[in-house]
């Protein structure tokens, strides 16, 4: 089994920061990426930010430049440091850990979700 404990979310104004957190337990052979996804209300889950386990990082194009992920292999746990918040940033941040087994085999394992609401 594995477990991912999501934290940080929270109510932030707009131009406000926030720091998401994932850290992974369980059964872990070998860590392929990890990242946040998330989805507002009525709209498709869309990619955030993903950091693989050699550190090499992708961005959804409307959070390049502001949202910035890292992570500490040892901990198996990836932040997600959001700056410079919008509205249309809110919606419910989800992490993702994808590994592989001895095999080679690739699975997906999801976070329960987080909630970041961008409001004045």
């Amino acid at each position: 089994q594995v477990q991912l404990v999501e934290a940080g979310g929270g109510l932030v104004q707009p131009g406000g920061s926030l720091r998401l957190s994932c850290a992974a337990s369980g059964r872990i052979f070998s860590i392929n990426d990890m990242g946040w996804y998330r989805q507002a209300p009525g709209k498709q889950r869309e990619l955030v930010a993903t950091i693989t386990g050699a550190g090499g990082t992708n961005y959804g194009d409307s959070v390049a430049g502001r949202f910035s992920i890292s992570k500490d292999n040892a901990k198996m746990t990836v932040w997600l440091q959001m700056n410079s918040l919008q509205p249309e940033d809110t919606a419910v941040y989800y992490c993702k850990l994808r590994m592989s087994n001895y095999l080679g085999s690739l699975y997906d394992y999801w976070g329960q979700g987080t909630q970041v609401t961008v409001s004045s």
